[in-house]
């Protein structure tokens, strides 16, 4: 990113969509020009930078322009519509067309009705800088015959973060540790959580806390894995990792394939008696807690008999062991290759020669079968084919390594004025359940406690819902949903509130008229319809 305050972006043209699309379209008036500015630029108030724009250049954030003295919007704003989308036309969109414009969908009684019903969402809508503006899009509309009235803003998120859980036994690094990009400090590596790293990336002191560079790294980073592209990250005494919502992760340079189907302890627990009678012993590698069969109280219920395995590492409760070796990259999240190597030996009063051995990681990745010679050591031998079976049916049983990307970010005294006046109020009647809040049309959690913070997983979010501004801050799309009467009662702004009908002929009523581009997208199946979802009825 470019630092820009109050300087014109170096951008060519104006219009951010394709050729066969309309051009860019007001948003609003030109703010008045300061003695200082030229005349030929306007200034654009969207966000604290206030960026002078000449006429044909975009600002700072690439989302607003100067269109011959006109301050313009560059892209659309997106409606859902309550259709789901459906796999055969999951590339199929409709064209972005100006706001009183007809659909190119051809009309009947059902896509009419369905128009009826858009959800105007936050993705393109604009922000409510300078704070006393109401939002930019305040819709009443109608479910059940209940009138419903939806808050549409774009948040300016100063205070605003990523969870990205990755699903892999792969050590990424110790908790607490670094993670860099582009060797600038960007977040974290958190709690780990069952068959997933986790890492806390941005946040507030990345952004504003640091060096101009740290935060510009930081946003951009943001930037890209909020909008589902890749990200290449390293942490400081771990692992380097290409991370994209929705793919599978990319640990030094290798893909990751399974989730594990657990720990040690509970492999043994699930497979222990597809494992009775073709084994005498089983061990489960694992960097967290290694399962050994016949020890395990599975093995004890089965009256499997002892088979006097020594093995390394910390003994927890029966056939379950700690620290057996370092994390690592390989058998079982620890830095083994060789699964022997956590072996101390055999207990001669108890085990005999051609006893047979297990040894598997938590995902059926890494597997080893052998068979006590003369002197109880164990020498590699041919997999027999039922035991493979349940290695196999171990893999089966992992789901997909993924990263998933969770924004989490906080709604601040800003963005509520856009709602109402007294804002305290729309944080209670939130944590009341009598607002429904979500993000691009994506339902969102709402923290227990104080204020309004939200988070959504990207995936589930339009594309290219994320913006940003450079003082540095991401920008997001937000919207609050609830029944006319509770709007009312929370003070909102009900001079402001205007009919889908009316909406989508004008556009937001700020624009005093002028035409603003909108696209409609089908929503996703697995997202509930944003005005229908709980408690908006109940």
């Amino acid at each position: 990113m470019t630092e820009h305050t109050k300087v014109d972006f170096g951008a060519d043209r104006v219009d951010g969509e394709t050729a066969s699309t309309p051009g860019p379209t007001v948003l609003e008036k030109a703010a008045p020009r300061s003695e200082r500015m030229a005349s030929n630029k306007i200034e654009c108030n969207a966000c604290p930078v206030l960026c002078q724009i000449s006429a044909g250049r975009t600002g700072a954030c690439d989302r607003y322009a100067n269109a011959d003295g006109r301050l313009i919007r560059v892209d659309p704003v997106i409606f859902m519509s309550p259709a789901p989308l459906l796999a055969e036309n999951a590339d199929a969109q409709e064209p972005a067309i100006e706001f009183g414009a007809s659909s190119n969908v051809p009309q009947n009684a059902q896509t009419a009705a369905q128009d009826q019903a858009l959800f105007v969402t936050g993705v393109g809508a604009s922000s409510t800088y300078p704070d006393y503006k109401p939002a930019p899009f305040i819709v009443s509309s109608k479910l059940d015959d209940v009138d419903m009235v939806t808050v549409v803003t774009e948040g300016i998120f100063s205070y605003c973060s990523f969870k990205v859980k990755i699903d892999t036994d792969r050590f990424l690094g110790p908790e607490q540790s670094n993670v860099r990009c582009q060797g600038e400090l960007v977040g974290h590596v958190t709690t780990a959580e069952y068959g997933s790293q986790m890492l806390s990336l941005g946040g507030v002191h990345h952004l504003t806390g640091g060096s101009k560079k740290e935060g510009r790294v930081t946003c951009d980073m943001m930037l890209a894995l909020g909008n589902k592209q890749a990200v290449e990250l390293s942490i400081d005494g771990g692992a380097n990792l290409v991370i994209r919502a929705g793919a599978a992760p990319i640990v030094d340079g290798v893909e990751e394939q399974r989730m594990r189907v657990g720990c040690g302890s509970a492999t043994i627990g699930i497979f222990a008696k597809q494992w009775f009678g073709h084994a005498d012993e089983v061990v489960v590698v694992d960097d967290h807690i290694t399962g050994v069969l016949t020890e395990h109280q599975a093995g004890r219920c089965l009256g499997m008999a002892r088979s006097g395995l020594k093995i390394r590492g910390r003994k927890s409760t029966p056939g379950r062991y700690f620290q057996v070796a370092n994390p690592g990259t390989g058998w079982g999240g620890t830095d083994i290759q060789d699964p022997l190597a956590i072996v101390e030996g055999f207990d001669p009063a108890i085990a005999r020669p051609g006893m047979r051995l297990l040894m598997v990681s938590t995902t059926g990745e890494h597997a080893q079968w052998y068979e006590l010679d003369g002197n109880l050591v164990p020498r590699a031998m041919d997999m027999p084919d039922a035991v493979r079976r349940t290695v196999e049916r171990i893999g089966e049983n992992c789901e997909p390594s993924l990263a998933t990307v969770l924004f989490l970010g906080g709604a601040g005294g800003s963005l509520r004025a856009g709602a109402t006046e007294n804002p305290v109020l729309l944080t209670r009647a939130i944590k009341q359940r009598l607002v429904n809040v979500t993000c691009g049309g994506a339902p969102a959690y709402v923290w227990p406690g104080g204020g309004i913070t939200v988070m959504v997983d990207v995936t589930r979010m339009p594309d290219r819902s994320f913006g940003t501004v450079p003082t540095p801050a991401i920008v997001a799309p937000i919207e609050f949903t609830m029944r006319y009467d509770v709007y009312r009662d929370l003070g909102g702004h009900l001079d402001a509130v205007r009919s889908l009908e009316r909406v989508l002929a004008n556009g937001p009523e700020h624009s005093e008229g002028a035409p603003l581009a909108r696209r409609t997208l089908k929503r996703r199946p697995d997202n509930p319809w944003p005005p229908g979802m709980p408690p908006m009825l109940g």
